[in-house]
């Protein structure tokens, strides 16, 4: 029976979430598998990969032969590098503790360097957020003298604006008490 380390594809329409199996090739791609090794989900980012690194080498020891896709997710979380140790202890070329050990540091530097893009993702989020809120605080600002420039009143030429409201300010009176003398004016002429 040929088996075959491959996706099973669950999860909703534009939303795909996989498993990672070991099934038979000859069964349906999200019908029947002989054990679930991990998942893979495409929709974060990073992906999340989820592996059982033990049973997925114990599968290709035996002779499972990973798809293009899987290929890349089993040699993205060191499976494929761990299968390639076992296979130098087996040679006789390294130990089991030099295997381990050179399995741990490429774990390790693996985790850095998922770990630092995570960190330059949030950076560059923040540094969005940040500039999003900048371009906001000058919109508002810029409103906010649109409108004031439109609420004071006309004045007549040779004095400005600010004065007359300084003024206004000063006799205590409100900006609204202050009356235009056409509109009384008008109001006697329909008398």
């Amino acid at each position: 029976m040929p088996v075959k380390i491959r996706l099973q594809r669950h999860g909703k329409k534009g939303k795909p979430f996989y498993w990672v199996v070991a099934a038979d090739a000859r069964a349906k791609r999200d019908g029947k598998f002989l054990e679930k090794l991990g998942i893979y989900n495409p929709n974060t980012n990073p992906a999340t990969i989820e592996l059982d690194v033990d049973s997925s080498v114990k599968w290709l020891q035996n002779g499972a032969q990973p798809t293009d896709t899987a290929k890349a997710i089993l040699s993205y979380r060191g499976v494929l590098l761990k299968h390639h140790l076992l296979g130098g202890v087996r040679k006789g070329a390294l130990t089991e503790e030099q295997a381990e050990e050179k399995f741990n540091t490429w774990i390790s530097e693996k985790e850095q360097a998922i770990a630092d893009k995570v960190g330059g993702l949030d950076k560059v989020k923040a540094d969005a957020k940040a500039a999003a809120l900048k371009a906001e605080k000058e919109v508002n600002a810029k409103r906010a003298a649109e409108a004031a420039a439109a609420a004071l009143p006309e004045t007549p030429e040779g004095e400005s604006a600010e004065e007359e409201v300084e003024a206004v300010e000063a006799a205590g009176e409100p900006e609204q008490a202050v009356e235009t003398p056409e509109a009384p004016a008008a109001e006697e002429d329909k008398a």
